[in-house]
């Protein structure tokens, strides 16, 4: 009895610990360095969506002419560019088991799921998709001026692992449907550093503040809200 005691007492000190981590890691600001203009007159103006789930969150960036010839290799890849509905390209970064076997919650795996409580190697999911529903829960938009979209498309490509020629190298046969594809990405992934790290990261490399750690989208979300301007 009292094992099991001592047992319930360090799971709820554990608990505990974590929870004011996440909370610390909200309250405390990071990055928003880099003196980007803000967006607007003589700096032009770019939106910017992030879709949130309850456990990721992803990049949506607006399919101008400009963006679909940086990511032409999409094409290559099989990949419809030239769809009359195309409106975003939506990126994402996160555990290789866990992001390529799971797209529903009933294809979760042991080995997925253990993968990504422990180190997995790093993939970028990379989607066309059509107009975002301002009101759809978890989406929200960001505005950038030219230098700072510059470095957030810029912190993408660097996120990709070239393949021989250079370009993205793709993972062949493996993909959710006709709109998506895998990518080798730099980085491993972990629970502690995971998919909403590193949309956290892309953020501040345009100059935006968020919270200093990010482990989940209300993590994120939360930060941005209280450390905005």
């Amino acid at each position: 009895m009292k094992a099991l005691a001592r047992a319930l007492a360090l799971a709820l000190a554990c608990l505990a610990v974590v929870a004011g981590l996440m909370v610390l890691g909200v309250v405390l600001p990071r990055g928003g360095a880099g003196g980007f203009a803000p967006a607007g007159e003589g700096a032009g103006s770019h939106v910017v969506t992030l879709v949130a789930n309850p456990i990721h969150t992803d990049i949506a960036l607006e399919a101008t002419p400009e963006l679909l010839e940086r990511f032409g290799f999409l094409a290559r890849d099989g990949l419809p560019l030239a769809h009359p509905d195309l409106r975003t390209i939506v990126v994402g970064w996160g555990g290789r088991a866990f992001y390529t076997q799971t797209p529903t919650w009933a294809d979760l795996t042991f080995d997925a799921l253990w993968r990504s409580l422990t180190l997995d190697r790093s993939v970028l999911h990379v989607g066309l998709g059509g107009a975002i529903d301002d009101s759809v829960p978890g989406v929200r938009r960001v505005v950038l001026g030219d230098a700072a979209f510059e470095a957030l498309v810029s912190f993408i490509e660097a996120s990709f692992v070239p393949g021989r020629d250079g370009t993205p190298d793709v993972l062949p046969g493996v993909a959710y449907g006709p709109f998506d594809r895998f990518y080798e990405a730099q980085g491993r992934f972990n629970v502690l550093v995971g998919c909403n790290t590193w949309t956290a990261a892309a953020l501040r490399a345009a100059g935006l503040r968020t919270g200093f750690w990010s482990p989940l989208p209300p993590n994120l979300l939360w930060g941005l809200d209280l450390h905005a301007g």
